[in-house]
């Protein structure tokens, strides 16, 4: 006895896989409200002066350090998800590593903690610190593999690009643009907030590459992209599967 399964035009992810997306969409908002919270709660603390990683710093700095390996946490997880959604495939590898990067560099920025500089905290130098220790060298190292995922956008652009999905061409496109925008706008006194405004946009354009894939994609995604998976989905809509007596 044999029965035919019809495989739809778009498959949901398990609910596990859509469990892991969800952590990328609570990542961001869970991120930037606990530390606008800390921010406007410390004492001395001013956004428009003091990155956010200051408030690693001081008697409180546990809620902030706590804050970074959450989200960090959060982001591998989706990274995990994605990956589970778009490989194998274009893209199906290299963009989830790079979400992956952006959780793994924001754990580190939580780990290893910046030096305290800014007048922040109380006692600290007016200015820049005056060295630079191997645990502030390494929390940059982490913010820069964090922004690295930036370069994600464009991976993940090549796999829309086969859908045919132009929109969400777009909106890779774009992303990386407007972040790198914000970053390197030349106004060294508004550099703490605009760190915060291009994390906003890469957080949310992460959540919303993760609320596209909960929904799952089109099958064209597999059979665009290679031989072996091309066999997979005609083998599936074609060949008849063997049921057990």
């Amino acid at each position: 006895m044999t029965t035919q399964t019809a495989v739809p035009d778009d498959t949901l992810p398990a609910t596990r896989t859509r469990r892991l997306l969800a952590c990328g969409i609570v990542a961001g908002p869970l991120f930037f409200t606990v530390t606008l919270v800390h921010a406007f709660a410390r004492e001395g603390y001013d956004l428009s002066r003091h990155p956010i990683s200051l408030l690693s710093l001081g008697d409180l700095g546990w809620i902030q350090i706590a804050n970074f390996v959450v989200a960090g946490a959060l982001y591998v997880a989706c990274a995990a998800g994605m990956r589970r959604v778009l490989h194998p495939g274009r893209g199906g590898t290299w963009g989830p590593r790079l979400v992956g990067a952006l959780g793994v560099g924001m754990i580190m920025a939580g780990i290893f903690v910046t030096d305290a500089g800014a007048g922040f905290p109380q006692g600290a130098p007016a200015g820049a610190p005056p060295e630079i220790s191997w645990h502030g060298m390494l929390h940059s190292v982490g913010a820069m593999l964090a922004f690295g995922q930036l370069i994600g956008c464009l991976v993940l652009a090549r796999r829309f690009t086969a859908l045919r999905l132009r929109g969400w061409v777009g909106a890779c496109i774009a992303t990386p643009v407007a972040a790198i925008g914000i970053l390197a706008w030349p106004d060294m006194d508004s550099l703490s907030v605009r760190l915060v405004l291009g994390s906003a946009v890469q957080s949310g354009y992460v959540a919303a590459v993760a609320a596209r894939l909960m929904r799952g994609l089109p099958a064209a995604a597999d059979t665009a992209d290679t031989p072996a998976a091309a066999s997979r989905v005609s083998h599936s809509r074609s060949g008849p599967q063997e049921a057990q007596r």
